[in-house]
């Protein structure tokens, strides 16, 4: 339940140019008309009004970096606090579960085509194209790596942040508008890209781009040093009780890793940013909530050597400065010269950011310069049958920009089928 909930829905202007949704939300939500659904208690009317451009209400609504997004374009924010859209958001969902009501409800029975598309990948862009296709009455088949739906959804997000039943219940929402599920298939092992062209009509892939990016620095191969992606996904946390640790990175791979960390016993965790803190791209209540349970920063900090002999000893850092270079929209760190410093660490994770699996190499499709799938604007691949979305695709940023690039991925498939 929201505390306030009357102020809040009432707090709403009922903008008619709608900027937290035009301008700040990357699904372009209707969120003024699902509020004024949701003050007269119509609680299925703004569901349905949602679940036009997104079937994540429920998860958006909890992890979305608001403040960024649509809060940050909200009129109100100009002169006061925002409307709280993620807390509506997420209550709307809850409501409407509590209340029986499902994603099935919101969309028309449409006559089921003749036309069959695989999605590759159950995370947020692929669970999103699956919804958006099958919504549409082609018949959807999504195969999975895993025995289970969700992505970075059930191993990147910590359950503090989000918990596993809400995904479940977004996941058997999708899944019972008539989707098929092929799990434990994963591209490359056991699974075929040339095969599956030859037995569907279009491919979408949303596989994600998993693979910890690494700065190159002597010492990163050591033992004890993590990728903040692998960590979360593949629970690899070694036994951090009065162990001191190091997170490297502003996003909130890098938060949930520190946070996580902390939680499970660790004596000291600090994070490692290179940049300000007001350039952090972590959720603001995310730094909050870290700061309140003890985690530490070093702000304009960057590692630049890793020491150690088998296992990691020490970390060298140095301090940085920020200047303005030309061609470029923020200001840039740069090392000063002769303030390293070492500081004795027992564990370090890299939480730089990610770069597909080198697999993808073999897909014969096109890659841009960082090695992601390359696409048009339609989100077609340069195979004209696969389709491409999320991070794999290069889409960066949050949940809502892959279930955005899935959404219009879906469309895209169904105009050229």
């Amino acid at each position: 339940m929201i505390e306030n909930l009357d102020e809040k829905l009432n707090y709403c202007l009922n903008c008619k140019v709608k900027p937290c949704s035009l301008k700040g939300c990357p699904l372009n939500n209707n969120i003024p008309s699902f509020i004024q659904a949701l003050k007269k208690e119509d609680y299925l009317s703004a569901y349905k009004i949602l679940s036009e451009t997104t079937v994540l209400p429920g998860v958006c609504g909890r992890i979305c970096p608001h403040e960024k997004q649509c809060q940050g374009s909200c009129v109100r924010g100009i002169k006061g606090e925002p409307v709280s859209i993620g807390d509506l958001e997420a209550y709307v969902f809850d409501k409407t579960h509590e209340k029986g009501y499902s994603l099935k409800e919101c969309y028309e029975n449409k006559e089921i085509k003749d036309k069959n598309v695989a999605v590759i990948g159950g995370g947020p862009a692929g669970l999103t194209c699956a919804a958006f296709l099958a919504r549409e009455g082609v018949q959807v088949t999504i195969y999975e790596k895993y025995d289970y739906l969700g992505g970075l959804l059930m191993f990147g997000i910590p359950e503090f942040r989000l918990q596993k039943k809400i995904v479940g219940s977004t996941v058997k929402d999708i899944l019972d508008l008539g989707i098929k599920v092929e799990y434990n298939k994963e591209l490359g092992k056991n699974l075929e890209l040339k095969d599956l062209e030859n037995k569907y009509d279009a491919i979408f892939l949303g596989i994600g781009a998993n693979c910890s990016s690494k700065m190159g620095i002597d010492g990163e191969d050591l033992k004890g040093v993590y990728g903040g992606n692998e960590l979360l996904e593949y629970n690899l946390h070694p036994d951090y009780k009065e162990k001191k640790v190091i997170v490297v990175g502003g996003g909130n791979v890098a938060m949930d890793c520190a946070r996580t960390i902390k939680k499970m016993g660790a004596k000291e965790v600090t994070i490692v940013y290179r940049r300000a803190e007001e350039q952090m791209p972590a959720e603001k209540k995310e730094i909050m909530e870290a700061k309140k349970e003890g985690i530490k920063f070093e702000f304009q900090n960057n590692i630049v050597k890793i020491i150690g002999n088998d296992c990691v000893k020490k970390a060298e850092l140095i301090k940085t400065k920020l200047v303005q270079k030309e061609n470029e929209d923020r200001l840039v760190p740069v090392n000063i010269e002769n303030s390293n410093y070492e500081i004795d660490v027992d564990y370090i994770v890299m939480a730089l950011g990610s770069k597909p699996q080198e697999y993808v190499k073999k897909f014969d499709l096109e890659l841009n310069k960082w090695g992601n799938i390359q696409i048009d604007e339609e989100y077609r691949t340069s195979n004209k049958k696969i389709f491409a979305g999320g991070d794999l695709a290069g889409v960066k940023g949050t949940v809502a920009f892959a279930a955005m690039s899935g959404r219009e991925a879906a469309k895209s498939i169904i105009k050229n089928l």
